[in-house]
Parts: structure tokens; sequence; C-alpha cells
């Protein structure tokens, strides 16, 4: 389970610097710009090249944050149909005979509890590491109960429903793992900084050439960037930070089998 050196980082510190960054670019462009200020002749193609390079920031912007927002609801969907799976197999794991029945639904709580863990364990790969073993441990003792019932009888309905629905659970949380490790690209979001440092401290440098204006308007441009880049990091990184994916579906499930017979 390999995640990029970016995202292992706390979003809190990514949006502080790039806050830092951005903030100091657009401040030192005021700075520069000061010294020209009243000149009309540089800002008449100081404005194209702002133009340029914002409108040049906003298909970046949206970009990555369309590539951002579909990776999150991709793992929402997931997640549902995850739950969804294992419910399945729980039912059909009533349909097995003994003695594989009554090892097969003890096992499928016990998952239920293990994806549980897998999400509060955080994103750490010392920390998913062994739960992700117990969980593959839990597939392959399911796996083992329905090449033995099948052994029994190759024919039975009942049997042929289970495989299916262990099946179903095993390849969801393949591509559960799978989505949980595909992020926005690192080289998107640091080409995202390079470009929206270079576009504040463009819109500092216009303001400090404009007697009428003042860095307020770079302080505003640099503050609305870094609140849309923070926005697409934390979409990026569902189980963490103020928008998450949560596991309400694997919650509930877990609940429901608890009071199950």
């Amino acid at each position: 389970m390999g995640v990029g050196g970016l995202f292992l980082i706390n979003e809190g510190i990514v949006v502080a610097g790039l806050a830092v960054l951005v903030g100091g670019a657009a401040e030192l462009g005021y700075g520069l710009g000061g010294r020209e200020r009243g000149k009309a002749e540089p800002r008449a193609l100081l404005m194209s090249v702002l133009g340029a390079v914002l409108g040049l920031l906003a298909l970046l912007l949206g970009f990555t944050f369309s590539m951002a927002a579909l990776r999150f609801e991709a793992r929402k969907q997931l997640e549902v149909d995850e739950a969804n799976a294992i419910g399945t197999l729980f039912l059909r794991s009533g349909l097995l005979p003994e003695p594989e029945r009554a090892a097969a639904l003890p096992l499928v709580r016990e998952y239920v509890e293990a994806q549980v863990t897998f999400y509060e364990a955080g994103v750490q790969p010392e920390q998913l590491a062994p739960v992700d073993a117990r969980l593959n441990a839990l597939q392959d003792q399911l796996w083992a109960l329905a090449v033995a019932a099948s052994a029994a009888d190759p024919r039975a309905i009942p049997t042929g429903l289970f495989v299916q629905a262990l099946n179903d659970t095993i390849d969801l949380h393949g591509k559960r793992l799978a989505a949980m490790e595909n992020h926005v690209p690192e080289a998107a979001l640091l080409m995202l900084c390079v470009v929206a440092m270079l576009g504040a401290g463009l819109t500092g440098f216009a303001a400090g050439t404009d007697p009428r204006s003042d860095r307020a308007m770079a302080v505003i441009v640099a503050f609305l960037i870094v609140l849309v880049i923070g926005l697409i990091v934390d979409l990026d990184r569902p189980r963490r930070g103020i928008i998450t994916v949560g596991e309400a579906s694997m919650l509930r499930l877990q609940q429901t089998l608890k009071t199950s017979p």
C-alpha cells in the first residue's frame, strides 16, 4: 500500500506552508510593484501577462478539483458497495450446509469488525499493514469454507451463491485499496502551487504599480487561491480532514450483524 510523501504530511501543515509561500509571493510582488508605481508602460504589459497567468491558474484549479472530486465520489460509492456485498455474504452464509455454516457466520462478523478497524487505523502504512493482513487471512478462511462446501456438493446452488458473494467481497476490498491509493498526482499539485505563487506575485505587483490600490487586493486573491487548493487537498484525503468519506454503511452493517441471530 504505497502512498506519496506529500499525502502523508498533515494537510494543516501543507495548507499553512502554501499560505506562507503564496502570501509571501504576493507581498514580494507588491513590494517590487511599488517601485514602478504610476508608470503606464510596464503596467499595460503586466495586465496582459497577469490575465494569462490567472487564466492558466483557473484552468489548473478546475482540472485538479475535478480529479479530486471524482476520486472522492468513487471512494464513497465503493464504501457502500463493499458494505452491501458483505451483508449479502452474511445472508448467504446462512444457506451453507453444516459445519460450514456455523464456521462462516462468525467469520463474516469478524470480517466486518476488521473493516471498521481498518478505517480507524488511519493512513500510515505501519498501522494499516497488520489490519490488512488480518482481512486477507479472514478471506482465506472463508474461501477455504467455500472450497469445502463445494467439494461436498459441487452442484449445490446455495454454495454457488455464497462463492459469488465472497468473490464480490474480495474484489471490492481490492478496489477500495486501489481507490484509497489513487490520489491527485503530486506533480499536478506542485505545478498548481507554482502557478498559484506566480499568479499571487503578479497580482501583488499589479496592485503595487497602481496608485489607487493597496495590498488588500493581493491578500484577498492569495487567500482565495489558498482556500481552493486547501479544499482540493482535503478532498484528496478522504480518511482525515474536514471532508471525509466515513464508514456509515459499514457501521450500520456492524450494528445489524450484532443483533442478527
